[in-house]
């Protein structure tokens, strides 16, 4: 097994650099409605890409495949178009995949696979506590390709400290289990690089692993590219990040289930601490 690595960016070069790193899904995100409300004041990635940024790299995106985070389901308005409109834009733009956010009912994915309609890989984006209690009827939906679940929004449906506190109590894995005995692939969260973030990527992994997990999003902890502007830098980043990240799931593939059960265990502790750190801090 290996982890389908995705990575947010518009910028050309970065998506060039991260290309040819290994990267598997270079991802333009266009999700803004409603975004900015729910998670206001948040230091979240909120990216404001446009189909014009999908066209621009599909001359670049080559190797890898190009991933499109469209809008919510949604009608038109004056400010926006539907999301009819928005997904025949992108994939007239050359979108290989397309991804479904923040969804509530099965009637909002089965629109939206009528719209897909097969001419790109169909990922919805489990982030919402609606779409969690309705899991089993979302995943009844004919032609779903693939299923993330996202810790960032659905841990503030919750009203939880920390996203991973979802991986910790056991929510990730039931959703899992529900995926994966449908046979669809799926993936959640995202991981810094190896050695890094609050809760070091590599046990993170081992969740991925042991969860049977094929796709992961590479975080701002791996490498922001709004940040680090020197593309030696950034390719640097990528090419070592990657690399390590094969490294360590040659490793993972040779556990024993008592190895993830420490793994998990030792996540879970970790978890705590960083929720007990973030209570003291208000």
């Amino acid at each position: 097994m290996s982890l389908t690595l995705m990575y947010i960016t518009n910028n050309p070069q970065v998506a060039a650099i991260a290309q040819k790193a290994g990267v598997d899904r270079i991802w333009v995100d266009m999700e803004y409605i409603g975004k900015e409300d729910r998670q206001k004041g948040m230091n979240t990635v909120k990216s404001f890409h446009t189909v014009e940024d999908v066209r621009a790299l599909r001359s670049i995106v080559t190797c890898s495949q190009l991933m499109v985070r469209v809008n919510p389901w949604h009608c038109a308005t004056d400010e926006y178009g539907s999301s009819e409109e928005e997904i025949d834009a992108v994939i007239d733009a050359g979108a290989d995949v397309i991804m479904l956010p923040y969804f509530k009912t099965k009637a909002e994915v089965t629109n939206f696979i009528r719209c897909v309609n097969g001419r790109a890989t169909a990922m919805i984006l489990v982030e919402t506590a609606e779409a969690v209690s309705s899991i089993d009827e979302i995943l009844s939906v004919p032609g779903i390709d693939e299923v993330h679940i996202g810790l960032n929004d659905l841990h503030l449906a919750y009203g939880m400290k920390f996203m991973f506190e979802l991986l910790a109590d056991g929510t990730v894995e039931k959703l899992c289990k529900k995926i994966a005995a449908k046979g669809l692939k799926y993936g959640f969260g995202g991981i810094a690089r190896v050695g890094y973030g609050m809760l070091p990527a590599e046990y993170i992994m081992g969740e991925h692993y042991r969860l049977g997990s094929t796709r992961a999003i590479l975080s701002r902890g791996f490498c922001d590219a709004n940040i680090v502007a020197d593309p030696s830098t950034i390719e640097n980043i990528f090419i070592e990040g990657v690399e390590n990240i094969r490294k360590k799931e040659k490793e993972l593939e040779h556990l024993s289930l008592e190895q993830f059960a420490e793994n998990r265990w030792i996540v879970a502790q970790k978890v705590r601490e960083i929720v007990k750190s973030k209570e003291s801090l208000g």
